[in-house]
């Protein structure tokens, strides 16, 4: 808590506030001065929220900040309640406003920003039956566009900031750009200079121009050419898929009748259909959901442990709630109710059912679509390595078997490089397990000479046994190094029975020591013993106290906020008094003036005006009974008219097909008879 309120200070004495506070003058600050402050600081987060509290009634205060507060996404602690949030709001409570402070002032410019768009982002709802006007319907939807349009600039404007281009970086490559500009004209002059002393030089610039056009162009036509190319080969395989669809469809129309045609397009159009008004909806509805409750996740700040926890809390009550519901009205089903309930799940099996086999049906479309573009694009690339169609028949057959022969000859040689390669690994390990077997005798050996205090001794015998090699391979050469030897292996036994018998008498001091220390460590033991009994003994104590000043801050901060709440009670009382009291005067009083504006003779005035709407819809509603049987005869008049006029255009149409076909079978006889 103390950390909380430093830091509050901290930030409160710095711009833009600059409080000078300490952390006793901030802790002896009034309810009324700890509220202005809260608002000062809101203010700063949002203008229109800086404003002398003494001049608004605490009601509107605290209507005022929470309506912010709820904007700016800010949970009390887990251990206030809603209530006792509100509560302390009102009051001015310090466990209520310094945890507020804190949260502010460590997010400042974030909160700026989030107040700054919910500006123009928090959505005005509409009632629905006002959105029944086309006028009212245009103008939220323009609102909604012009919303969208601001998320959408706001996202750029941002990215602009963050995308580290400054004016500075900008002024600097405008500065090298000019810098090489003048270098390349300065360098085009001194070519200039150098091409006017040959001869011909007009011609000769005319011709290098004429070059860099002409390869221009070359480059430019070989582009064309590439683009061509790449369009000739997409045109081919459209043609190739046009051409295996018209094949397919060929073979689906041989042998089948108008009946079957019919009744395929007939399944294809439900098919369609059920997607169209039942499946696609649902999952269009369903992902709007997700989307909207992603969004709201998003949009929540960062979460802990604790509100993670609460929230399981609360999910695990809700549910047992719902399971308790759900037993109950099981268990006031009348029988009626439960072949109801047994015919609902029939047919809510039945539709997800459906849907099921809806989905099974649009997936193994897409896959058999997925499996088309695959053999073509592998027929494609089969023609373009091999040059010439698939193999067929006995040419794939003896395709496969020469890749049959290939594969057990692949198999035969990637057992032996297995093979190989295991001897290889267990050689390596083998090698590694000797490597560090050596190394483990060198560590022992080393150890062992360290103990005994010959350190390099097997090193001095290595060195001497390599030397005695070297010695028996020139002993005819060198017949003195043998005693050179000699002497020097006597010197190094001296040298280790020196080492000895100096380490001897530090040796048995040693001893001593060790058993001193075993003496001291053990009385040491004993005094921490003694020690940790006496703190624990006197931090049980201090934990009781602790305990109980804590009991009476909570009982005396819990009198506190009952006086708090008696006191908003009693006001809150003598408010709804005082109306009473003047909805009374203005009831009995003889100005008829003063009497309409009672509430009573309001609601009066709205009730017979409700009345004498609902007799004139009822009125409305006996005109419509009336006439709506004469409605629905004209209605189904006029579909039999339409039925009437659609069987005489196919009748018509039917005959002008027999007189056309007569026409063509006319003319054929004419021309046998001719021939």
């Amino acid at each position: 808590m103390s950390d909380q309120i430093q830091l509050i200070v901290e930030k409160l004495n710095q711009e833009p506030f600059r409080k000078n506070y300490n952390l006793i003058t901030f802790d002896s600050l009034e309810p009324l001065q700890l509220l202005q402050l809260l608002n000062d600081v809101l203010g700063e987060i949002d203008p229109k929220h800086a404003v002398d509290i003494r001049e608004e009634l605490p009601e509107q205060t605290a209507k005022r900040m929470l309506s912010l507060l709820g904007i700016l996404k800010y949970k009390p602690p887990g251990s206030v309640s809603d209530f006792a949030f509100r509560q302390g709001l009102v009051t001015g409570s310090k466990p209520v406003i310094h945890p507020l402070l804190h949260w502010l002032l460590q997010r400042t410019n974030e909160l700026k920003k989030r107040a700054y768009l919910a500006r123009f982002l928090v959505k005005l709802e509409v009632p629905a039956e006002f959105l029944q006007d086309d006028t009212v319907a245009d103008i939220n939807k323009q609102y909604e566009d012009l919303m969208e349009a601001f998320k959408n600039l706001h996202k750029e404007c941002e990215q602009l900031k963050t995308s580290g281009l400054s004016t500075a970086e900008i002024r600097r490559d405008i500065g090298a750009m000019e810098e090489e500009k003048d270098q390349l004209v300065k360098r085009v002059e001194r070519l200039k200079k150098r091409v006017e002393t040959v001869q011909n030089h007009q011609r000769m610039l005319e011709i290098a121009r004429q070059l860099r056009l002409e390869k221009e162009r070359e480059d430019s036509l070989a582009q064309q050419k590439q683009e061509q190319k790449n369009q000739l080969f997409h045109a081919e395989q459209r043609l190739q898929r046009a051409q295996l669809q018209l094949k397919e469809m060929h073979h689906a129309v041989v042998d089948s009748k108008p009946e079957s045609l019919m009744k395929k397009l007939e399944e294809e159009i439900n098919f369609n259909s059920y997607l169209v008004n039942e499946k696609l909806p649902t999952e269009l509805e369903s992902k709007k959901n997700s989307t909207y409750f992603l969004q709201k996740v998003v949009a929540e700040p960062a979460m802990n442990q604790s509100d993670l926890n609460v929230l399981e809390i609360k999910i695990n009550e809700v549910n047992t709630q719902m399971n308790q519901l759900i037993e109950k009205r099981m268990m006031k089903y009348e029988p009626l109710d439960s072949v109801f309930s047994m015919y609902r799940q029939q047919a809510t099996i039945i539709a997800r059912k459906k849907a099921a086999k809806a989905e099974e049906l649009q997936a193994a479309k897409e896959e058999m679509a997925s499996t088309e573009r695959q053999m073509l694009q592998k027929t494609n690339e089969a023609h373009e390595l091999e040059g010439s169609e698939v193999p067929k028949g006995e040419e794939f057959k003896h395709y496969v078997n020469k890749l049959r022969s290939k594969n057990t000859f692949y198999k035969k040689k990637r057992l032996e490089i297995a093979e190989i390669t295991a001897e290889y690994g267990i050689l390596q390990r083998t090698e590694e397990l000797l490597k560090q077997r050596y190394e483990a005798i060198q560590q022992q050996l080393q150890a062992i000479e360290d103990k005994k205090g010959i350190s390099g001794y097997s090193y001095t015998q290595e060195e001497l046994e390599r030397v005695s090699a070297v010695k028996s391979e020139m002993d005819e050469m060198k017949g003195q190094t043998l005693d050179n030897m000699s002497e020097m292996v006597r010197k190094l036994n001296t040298m280790v029975a020196e080492k000895k018998a100096s380490l001897a008498p530090v040796i048995k001091e040693l001893r001593q020591l060790r058993q001193k220390c075993q003496e001291l460590t053990q009385e040491c033991d004993e005094k921490k013993i003694q020690y940790d009994s006496c703190a624990a003994g006197l931090e049980s104590n201090r934990s009781a106290l602790e305990q109980e000043v804590k009991g009476l801050l909570e009982e005396c901060v819990q009198e506190e906020s009952n006086y708090r709440y008696i006191n908003c009670m009693k006001r809150n009382l003598e408010i709804q008094l005082q109306r009473a009291k003047e909805e009374m005067r203005a009831y009995i009083s003889p100005d008829p003036q003063e009497r309409r504006k009672a509430i009573r003779e309001q609601y009066t005035r709205m009730i017979l005006e409700q009345e004498n709407l609902g007799k004139k819809l009822r009125e409305k509603q006996k005109l419509v009974r009336e006439s709506h049987g004469l409605n629905m005869k004209q209605i189904k008049m006029w579909q039999d008219f339409e039925q009437l006029m659609e069987c005489k255009r196919e009748c018509f149409l039917k005959q002008q097909n027999q007189t056309a076909i007569g026409q063509v079978i006319q003319e054929g006889g004419k021309d046998r008879l001719v021939l």
